[in-house]
């Protein structure tokens, strides 16, 4: 095994040009750890903002960018019994992705399914852990239940439009264009609204006969917070992940009430590592299973070689993707 590696660093925050290939040395995985050779790493939303200085990494984290990986392991730490070198695999982790070799907490890792490649399998675990922490656990989504996601046609929107149809629930979406508005109803939206176009909360409750939708899965904040309110039904659980139309938002304290609603949110990234094991754990359980019995498949949009990085950035940020980005670490 080398003892440097190539890796992207983040010099300057800022524009995709700061992002630069450098050679730098190799992480040595610690106990509870394993090292990964990475063959493929996802781009996420929130490597753009750390990107831009506003999103830095925990605590003690690397400051190498990106959340997800797939690829091979490499070594193990002190105290790993249950996975082996050369195993394929695809891992959560809080930073590090971009990069030739990455270690990562061993409960965090996750096998790859089977028919997947090593593309398909980077673009999994930072959307899976995020839709099934956020829709399904505090959310609480059920089957027969209704689920709206916003940004239908992300990477984060695709998995949970298909990891909620999977489990036998009626879901709509929200979109910014004929193109991607027509994405979603392809991969199991029963309605999906281009919201330039049309009030979404008008739309769903006329499709609802009033009832309203149970789940709220939203990205946006800003002005879509009181139009959700408005959309949800009695009882119903907004969960909020991302705020890119505005941090701020106008609550009707009132309406909330009469709803008995539940409003909450999360973020994944600075959770303690028990935490996303568990996640992992049931993810293991009752997704990975999915794979193999429902048409459920990661979206790929482009793939760019590792030292290309700016230009995978400039890409997710022209708003035109449907699904995800993924760096090729292996390609020069």
């Amino acid at each position: 095994m080398p003892e440097t590696m190539r890796h992207i660093t983040i010099d300057g925050f800022g524009g995709p040009e700061v992002l630069k290939p450098v050679t730098a040395p190799r992480p040595v995985p610690a106990a509870g750890e394993v090292l990964i050779r990475v063959h493929a790493a996802g781009v996420n939303r929130p490597d753009v903002v750390q990107r831009r200085g506003a999103y830095p990494p925990p605590p003690g984290v690397t400051e190498i960018p990106g959340l997800e990986v797939a690829g091979t392991i490499e070594a193990l730490g002190e105290g790993m019994t249950h996975l082996s070198p050369g195993e394929a695999v695809c891992a959560l982790v809080a930073g590090g992705g971009y990069a030739e070799y990455v270690a990562v907490p061993a409960g965090q890792v996750l096998p790859l399914p089977e028919g997947f490649d090593m593309v398909q399998a980077a673009a999994l675990p930072e959307t899976f852990f995020t839709v099934w922490a956020n829709v399904f656990e505090l959310g609480g989504l059920k089957r027969g239940e209704s689920l709206l996601v916003h940004g239908g046609s992300s990477g984060i929107g695709t998995t949970a439009i298909q990891l909620a149809v999977a489990l036998g629930a009626r879901v709509f979406a929200t979109a910014r264009s004929p193109e991607k508005v027509e994405a979603c109803r392809a991969l199991g939206a029963q309605v999906a609204i281009d919201y330039t176009q049309e009030n979404f909360a008008d739309r769903l409750l006329e499709v609802t006969e009033g009832a309203g939708i149970d789940v709220i899965l939203d990205m946006r904040g800003g002005d879509f917070f009181p139009e959700n309110l408005r959309a949800l039904a009695y009882r119903g659980r907004m969960v909020s992940i991302a705020s890119l139309a505005g941090r701020e938002v106008t609550l009707d304290i009132a309406l909330m009430m009469r709803k008995r609603a539940m409003i909450t949110g999360s973020t994944l990234r600075g959770r303690p590592v028990a935490e996303k094991a568990a996640i992992a754990r049931e993810l293991l359980d009752q997704v990975w299973p999915l794979f193999a019995t429902s048409p459920m498949r990661p979206q790929i949009a482009e793939v760019f070689p590792l030292a290309r990085a700016a230009e995978a950035h400039e890409r997710l940020e022209t708003n035109t993707v449907v699904g995800k980005i993924v760096l090729d670490c292996l390609q020069d």
